[in-house]
């Protein structure tokens, strides 16, 4: 087994094996020697060593991975071999054609080399193959013809576009290999850039001292620019560990307390296993929501410690694979489970069936909850869906049923009791409907509803509901108890404009096609406290003292004289 040898290159930490050490030792010890006596030699060096390292990171695929001889002889073959370039003046002034490689892909950096303010149209010239000047000259164009709004987008590249800063990475920039010779070439050309600026300097002088002027200019508003955005970076960077880190917390104990639904005995347990159309064990819910929604947390909170922590070190990539499989593996699984329970509840189906009241007009018809003589049979009392035990059988017991009052012109009232449920199709919402248990009586002069409905157990939770209509004859006179007050439709037509339970305890007369008030107090105000205040109120006065009020909402246009 070889030894294990821990190295800086190019200040980067790696763990590379006593062979492929020694073999990347030798490497750069001919590479130094053949820039031996070269101007720029030790630069030539150090780009060298950051491009290895690159490389070395690139092939990498966690941060203990051990470097050996294959990896080493990987990046030898894209560096070349140093006796394969010699950098003297020769290859330098007269290149012979056939030792030119294929340019790679161009990668976007701001020039700071020929920049005038921040190196972004330069930058941009080498990416897209044309002059900066060019290039400036449509950032003048656009600023101008956008109202200055085009700066923004410039600063905006300014502050995302990395610099070109290293040797390799000016190559990059221009579409050159990263090899050897490129990267020797560019430090001599550097080298020689100075050297002809240092001869010219006496006839430059004039010339360039504004531009350099304006340069400092813009090099300091850059270096307040990148100020201000690294502070609202970080502000960023802290905002997003504390969304993120609270956000999972938080999502973390609801999800352990939704998923404990399956193993504690409650009503929300019995409540989830009937509401549960497709079977799915809840706690597995739980579990897939976890990961489908605190994957992407977690991953927000670790890139807020990135942007606080600019070394922070990656998770790798085993890791991130292994989360990112999990978020796929738990939405697909939510969403199959969210189109099932979906498909279970598509349709909705009613049956109605009509009843005669004999109930004379002459006497007030008054309307009431009968006594509830399942509630010692309930089994948690305090909740409107529940389970009651009925001849020893349990079923399932809904309070949700609603009654409305329409005038008729028929001489005698009646009722209409319609059940209504959902499910996978018409036939089976409607079989389901059909198996809804209602019932209601008619003593004397007194309507006795009951304020539940019942089913079997085997028919779930389907959104099981009763709407009663009670049709009342022109001029009958009706009573609605107060115990009615919160099963009443949203709005019966009626002279006060009175909402939901308003209406009860109060004797109506049917007149045409609204309820006419006997007994309420012309000066009384109806609650306004509820969904009354909805829709648009008009009151209009004229000059001869003559007013009326005018209401539009979902039920229509009233129009009433004041």
């Amino acid at each position: 087994m070889n030894k294990t040898i821990n190295i800086n290159l190019s200040g980067t930490f790696f763990h590379i094996d006593e062979d492929a050490y020694q073999k990347l030792q030798r490497y750069l010890e001919a590479v130094k020697r053949s820039f031996a006596g070269t101007q720029g030699g030790d630069e030539i060096m150090a780009d060298i060593e950051a491009r290895i390292a690159e490389l070395f990171t690139e092939k990498m695929q966690h941060d203990r991975q051990v470097i050996s001889v294959k990896e080493v002889d990987a990046v030898i073959a894209v560096m070349g071999q140093p006796e394969d370039y010699r950098v003297d003046e020769e290859i330098f002034d007269d290149a012979p054609k056939s030792t030119q490689r294929p340019k790679t892909g161009k990668q976007l950096f701001r020039d700071t080399d020929n920049k005038y303010i921040g190196g972004v149209s330069s930058g941009l010239g080498h990416f897209l193959g044309i002059d900066a000047i060019w290039v400036r000259l449509l950032w003048v164009i656009l600023a101008f013809a956008s109202g200055g709004s085009f700066i923004f987008v410039y600063i905006l590249f300014w502050i995302i576009v990395p610099e070109a800063a290293t040797t390799a990475q000016k190559l990059a920039m221009r579409g050159e290999p990263i090899n050897i010779s490129n990267i020797g070439k560019k430090v001599k050309e550097g080298f020689e850039e100075v050297e002809d600026r240092v001869k010219n300097v006496d006839y430059d002088k004039v010339g360039a001292k504004v531009k350099s002027s304006s340069k400092t200019f813009f090099d300091t508003l850059g270096d307040i620019i990148m100020l201000l955005f690294k502070i609202f970076a970080k502000f960023v960077g802290v905002l997003l560990i504390i969304i993120a880190g609270t956000s999972l917390i938080s999502l973390f104990v609801t999800l352990v307390t939704f998923g404990s639904v399956d193993f504690i005995i409650g009503p929300w347990s019995d409540f989830f296993a009937y509401s549960n159309t497709t079977g799915t064990p809840i706690w597995l819910i739980a579990v897939m929501t976890f990961f489908a929604v605190g994957i992407p947390l977690f991953f927000l909170f670790l890139l807020g410690l990135k942007i606080l922590i600019t070394n922070l070190k990656s998770i790798g990539s085993i890791a991130k694979f292994t989360l990112f499989g999990l978020w796929i593996i738990a939405t697909v699984g939510l969403i199959y489970v969210g189109l099932r329970q979906f498909s279970e509840t598509a349709f909705s189906g009613s049956i109605s069936e009509t009843t005669v009241l004999n109930h004379s007009v002459v006497d007030t018809l008054h309307v009431k909850l009968a006594a509830n003589t399942l509630q010692d049979e309930r089994y948690y009392q305090h909740t409107k869906y529940d389970f009651v035990k009925v001849d020893g059988t349990k079923k399932l017991y809904m309070q949700n049923i609603r009654l409305n009052i329409i005038p008729t012109e028929d001489s005698i009232a009646s009722i209409k009791i319609q059940k209504y449920a959902d499910g996978n199709d018409f036939d089976n919402a409607r079989e389901r409907a059909q198996k809804v248990e209602y019932e209601y009586s008619l003593q004397t002069n007194t309507l006795l509803l009951n304020e539940y409905l019942l089913t079997e157990i085997n028919n779930n939770m389907r959104n099981q509901k009763v709407r009663i209509t009670l049709y009342v004859p022109q001029f009958q006179h009706i009573f609605i108890d107060k115990n009615l007050s919160k099963y009443v439709e949203r709005y019966i037509a009626n002279d006060k404009d009175y909402y939901y339970g308003d209406i009860s305890n109060h004797l109506w007369q049917v007149k045409e096609e609204q309820l006419i008030c006997q007994d309420c107090p012309e000066d009384e105000i109806p609650n306004t406290d509820k969904e009354e205040t909805k829709g648009i109120h008009i009151n209009v006065e004229d000059k001869g003292g003559e007013s009326f009020e005018m209401k539009i909402d979902e039920t229509g246009i009233r129009v009433q004289s004041n």
